[in-house]
């Protein structure tokens, strides 16, 4: 097998696994399973959970009972983030020693790999400052950016590794800058969505398409968006009071209009443009992606927000970037 294949064949491995974090993670925290195992790397002491039952060492942590199940989903989270840093670290060391060949970015690579000891910094951080709802943010903006440099790395091995490509002649640089724009948003969107869920406040607007049976419900901006609060606090639950969980989910919604709005755009245009159509594909991916995530965050509120309708409005994030990635490289692409 040649390497390009090999490094390929890797790549497609590492996305796959990297989007299964991603969303195994929003289900770890939508369980109330973050704190199930209350140490870092390990579970009470040990590898598994099953080893610290066993040797009895969960009253280690009296303020914090030992429960089975939320460990293990915990840990579970764990082995597949180091499973996925093997990948990362082999992949770097490919990208350095295949340098003569170009067939992986360097400086790409390094990011990556550097993107993701923060993560594991957050992830240690996240168990150890108790849901910090800062910490727990950037925890899901780091894993996002990990998946998004994966999947850039994938798309950009050369030519004939991968399907996403488009002519030689240069795309419009009026519908590159327009989804890159389109992308500052919905980055800006995803952490929007990650403050509201590490404040628990989801549940804050349960009617829908009003808040609190109004059109502009009565919110606490104050407090909101305050990012720190303090150490030796338990954040497990949130502590804000009703009125800021209220702005919070609100402007979140906010948010999903003005994304909606300026990614439909961007994708209106490339489809609307001759020379390229090598692009409409993944514009209409980025469509598809929208409707689909505008679809569960809809049916979460009017269902009473059900756990796997929660989990997949995640994993709908994780595609529409996906989406909006690959159509921005459809575009830069030379």
């Amino acid at each position: 097998m040649s390497t390009g294949r090999s490094i390929r064949r890797l790549c497609i491995l590492g996305v796959l696994l990297c989007f299964a974090v991603v969303v195994l993670g929003a289900y770890v925290r939508l369980t109330a399973a973050g704190l199930g195992c209350p140490d870092w790397p390990g579970c009470y002491g040990h590898l598994t959970p099953a080893g610290a039952q066993a040797a009895g060492s969960t009253t280690a942590f009296p303020g914090q009972p030992f429960e089975p199940g939320k460990a293990w989903r915990e840990m579970i989270h764990r082995y597949a983030v180091g499973t996925l840093s093997v990948i990362i670290v082999l992949l770097t060391a490919l990208a350095i020693s295949t340098r003569r060949q170009r067939v992986l970015s360097v400086p790409l690579a390094s990011v990556l790999l550097a993107t993701l000891i923060m993560q594991a910094a957050l992830g240690m951080l996240t168990v150890t400052w108790r849901l910090n709802p800062l910490i727990v943010t950037l925890h899901l903006l780091f894993g996002m950016t990990t998946l998004a440099l994966l999947w850039w790395l994938l798309l950009s091995l050369p030519r004939g590794t991968i399907a996403f490509q488009v002519e030689r002649r240069a795309a419009s640089g009026r519908s590159a800058r327009s989804l890159l724009l389109g992308l500052i948003v919905l980055a800006l969107q995803i952490a929007l969505g990650g403050w509201t869920s590490s404040n628990y406040a989801a549940v804050a607007c349960p009617d829908f398409p009003t808040c609190q049976n109004a059109w502009w419900p009565r919110s606490d901006y104050r407090h909101a968006f305050v990012l720190w609060h303090g150490l030796n606090i338990d954040y497990e639950g949130g502590v804000l009071d009703n009125a800021a969980r209220v702005a919070i989910h609100f402007t979140h919604r906010l948010g999903a209009l003005i994304t909606t709005l300026v990614l439909t755009l961007a994708a209106a245009l490339v489809l609307r443009l001759r020379g390229l159509s090598g692009a409409r594909l993944p514009a209409a991916a980025v469509l598809a992606a929208l409707l689909l995530q505008l679809s569960l965050g809809i049916s979460m509120v009017m269902r009473g927000f059900p756990l796997a309708l929660a989990t997949a409005h995640t994993a709908g994030a994780a595609l529409l970037l996906l989406a909006t990635l690959a159509l921005l490289r459809a575009l830069s692409a030379r």
